[in-house]
Protein backbone atom coordinates (compact mmCIF):
# COMPACT_ATOMS: atom_id res chain seq x y z
CA UNK A 1 0.00 0.00 0.00
CA UNK A 2 2.83 2.29 0.72
CA UNK A 3 4.42 1.68 -2.87
CA UNK A 4 0.48 3.02 -4.31
CA UNK A 5 1.15 6.52 -2.68
CA UNK A 6 4.68 7.44 -3.08
CA UNK A 7 4.54 8.56 -6.82
CA UNK A 8 1.16 10.96 -5.71
CA UNK A 9 3.94 12.07 -2.44
CA UNK A 10 6.29 12.67 -5.02
CA UNK A 11 4.00 14.82 -7.53
CA UNK A 12 2.38 16.88 -4.86
CA UNK A 13 6.05 17.25 -3.19
CA UNK A 14 6.88 18.66 -7.04
CA UNK A 15 4.23 20.91 -7.12
CA UNK A 16 4.41 22.65 -3.48
CA UNK A 17 8.34 23.08 -4.47
CA UNK A 18 7.73 24.38 -7.83
CA UNK A 19 5.18 27.15 -6.64
CA UNK A 20 7.11 28.22 -3.67
CA UNK A 21 9.87 28.55 -6.31
CA UNK A 22 7.59 30.29 -8.44
CA UNK A 23 6.12 33.03 -5.33
CA UNK A 24 10.14 33.21 -4.50
CA UNK A 25 12.08 33.51 -7.71
CA UNK A 26 9.48 35.12 -10.61
CA UNK A 27 9.25 38.64 -10.35
CA UNK A 28 6.02 39.90 -8.66
CA UNK A 29 3.17 41.77 -10.82
CA UNK A 30 2.90 44.73 -8.93
CA UNK A 31 4.84 46.62 -6.57
CA UNK A 32 3.22 48.55 -3.44
CA UNK A 33 1.65 51.64 -4.21
CA UNK A 34 2.70 52.99 -0.94
CA UNK A 35 6.35 52.65 -2.40
CA UNK A 36 8.26 56.17 -2.03
CA UNK A 37 11.35 57.18 -3.71
CA UNK A 38 13.21 60.03 -1.78
CA UNK A 39 14.72 62.27 -4.81
CA UNK A 40 17.85 63.93 -4.94
CA UNK A 41 16.62 67.01 -3.75
CA UNK A 42 14.30 65.61 -0.90
CA UNK A 43 11.19 65.08 -2.22
CA UNK A 44 9.35 62.49 -2.32
CA UNK A 45 7.45 60.66 -5.00
CA UNK A 46 5.25 58.08 -4.33
CA UNK A 47 3.61 55.09 -6.65
CA UNK A 48 0.40 56.03 -5.83
CA UNK A 49 0.79 59.64 -6.39
CA UNK A 50 1.82 58.33 -9.99
CA UNK A 51 -1.02 56.16 -10.75
CA UNK A 52 -2.77 56.20 -13.95
CA UNK A 53 0.63 56.96 -15.50
CA UNK A 54 3.13 54.57 -17.20
CA UNK A 55 6.17 54.62 -15.13
CA UNK A 56 9.99 53.71 -16.01
CA UNK A 57 11.68 52.24 -12.67
CA UNK A 58 15.40 52.16 -13.70
CA UNK A 59 18.19 50.46 -11.02
CA UNK A 60 21.13 51.63 -12.16
CA UNK A 61 25.13 52.91 -10.43
CA UNK A 62 27.40 55.26 -10.94
CA UNK A 63 30.26 52.10 -11.41
CA UNK A 64 27.87 50.50 -14.18
CA UNK A 65 29.25 50.62 -17.66
CA UNK A 66 25.55 49.14 -19.44
CA UNK A 67 23.77 51.74 -16.79
CA UNK A 68 25.74 54.43 -18.36
CA UNK A 69 25.47 53.21 -21.79
CA UNK A 70 21.96 53.06 -21.75
CA UNK A 71 21.59 56.92 -20.55
CA UNK A 72 21.39 58.42 -24.12
CA UNK A 73 17.95 56.10 -24.69
CA UNK A 74 16.69 56.71 -21.42
CA UNK A 75 17.06 60.41 -22.21
CA UNK A 76 15.29 60.34 -25.37
CA UNK A 77 12.62 58.43 -24.45
CA UNK A 78 11.68 60.61 -21.41
CA UNK A 79 11.96 64.03 -23.09
CA UNK A 80 9.94 62.17 -25.96
CA UNK A 81 7.25 60.89 -24.03
CA UNK A 82 7.13 62.99 -20.40
CA UNK A 83 4.59 65.64 -21.57
CA UNK A 84 2.22 62.70 -22.85
CA UNK A 85 2.05 61.32 -19.42
CA UNK A 86 5.00 59.11 -18.96
CA UNK A 87 7.65 59.21 -15.81
CA UNK A 88 10.99 57.94 -15.31
CA UNK A 89 12.29 57.53 -12.19
CA UNK A 90 16.21 56.26 -11.76
CA UNK A 91 16.85 54.71 -8.54
CA UNK A 92 20.67 54.73 -7.59
CA UNK A 93 21.59 51.70 -5.74
CA UNK A 94 21.82 51.74 -1.69
CA UNK A 95 26.24 51.14 -2.08
CA UNK A 96 26.52 54.19 -4.29
CA UNK A 97 27.36 57.10 -2.07
CA UNK A 98 24.93 59.98 -2.82
CA UNK A 99 27.44 62.82 -3.09
CA UNK A 100 28.51 60.40 -6.44
CA UNK A 101 25.35 60.28 -7.14
CA UNK A 102 24.55 64.37 -6.90
CA UNK A 103 28.29 64.67 -8.83
CA UNK A 104 27.07 62.04 -11.64
CA UNK A 105 23.76 63.54 -12.36
CA UNK A 106 24.65 67.04 -12.47
CA UNK A 107 27.45 66.04 -14.73
CA UNK A 108 25.22 64.44 -17.42
CA UNK A 109 22.63 66.74 -16.79
CA UNK A 110 19.71 64.25 -16.20
CA UNK A 111 16.55 65.49 -16.79
CA UNK A 112 14.35 62.66 -15.07
CA UNK A 113 13.91 62.51 -11.13
CA UNK A 114 16.84 60.53 -9.61
CA UNK A 115 16.26 58.82 -6.57
CA UNK A 116 18.36 57.78 -3.42
CA UNK A 117 17.74 54.05 -2.04
CA UNK A 118 20.29 54.80 0.73
CA UNK A 119 17.98 52.26 2.79
CA UNK A 120 17.71 49.54 0.11
CA UNK A 121 14.13 50.26 1.08
CA UNK A 122 12.81 50.45 -2.66
CA UNK A 123 14.95 47.58 -4.09
CA UNK A 124 12.84 45.35 -1.46
CA UNK A 125 9.79 46.85 -2.29
CA UNK A 126 10.84 45.58 -6.41
CA UNK A 127 11.78 42.04 -5.12
CA UNK A 128 15.54 42.94 -4.58
CA UNK A 129 17.64 44.07 -7.16
CA UNK A 130 20.76 42.12 -7.45
CA UNK A 131 22.07 43.51 -10.39
CA UNK A 132 22.00 46.66 -12.76
CA UNK A 133 20.51 48.18 -14.91
CA UNK A 134 17.42 46.64 -14.16
CA UNK A 135 13.87 48.43 -14.98
CA UNK A 136 10.61 47.74 -14.18
CA UNK A 137 7.63 49.19 -16.63
CA UNK A 138 4.79 49.97 -14.60
CA UNK A 139 1.22 50.39 -15.99
CA UNK A 140 -0.88 52.72 -15.07
CA UNK A 141 -3.01 50.59 -13.07
CA UNK A 142 -0.20 49.34 -11.04
CA UNK A 143 1.11 46.28 -12.34
CA UNK A 144 4.33 45.77 -13.66
CA UNK A 145 4.42 45.16 -16.84
CA UNK A 146 8.07 44.56 -17.42
CA UNK A 147 11.18 42.97 -15.54
CA UNK A 148 14.36 43.94 -17.51
CA UNK A 149 17.79 43.20 -16.25
CA UNK A 150 20.74 44.05 -18.58
CA UNK A 151 20.95 46.53 -20.74
CA UNK A 152 17.44 48.04 -21.43
CA UNK A 153 15.39 46.74 -24.92
CA UNK A 154 14.38 50.16 -25.69
CA UNK A 155 12.43 49.16 -28.85
CA UNK A 156 10.70 46.51 -26.35
CA UNK A 157 10.83 48.93 -23.77
CA UNK A 158 8.79 51.62 -26.15
CA UNK A 159 6.13 49.14 -27.10
CA UNK A 160 5.04 48.66 -24.03
CA UNK A 161 5.20 51.88 -22.64
CA UNK A 162 3.48 53.51 -26.26
CA UNK A 163 -0.12 51.45 -25.51
CA UNK A 164 -0.41 53.87 -22.14
CA UNK A 165 0.50 57.28 -23.30
CA UNK A 166 -1.92 59.81 -23.70
CA UNK A 167 -2.71 61.41 -27.11
CA UNK A 168 -1.09 64.23 -27.69
CA UNK A 169 -3.35 67.56 -27.42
Amino acid sequence: MKRRFRPLVILISAAVLAWVAAVLILPSTSVSRETEFVLLDGRKISLQSLRGRPVLVSFWATTCAPCVEELPDLIQLYREWHGLGFELIAVAMPYDPPSLVQKFVQDRGLPYPVALDIDGKVTSAFGGVPYVPAAFVIAPNGKVVLNYTGRLDIAKTRRIIEKYLKPAS
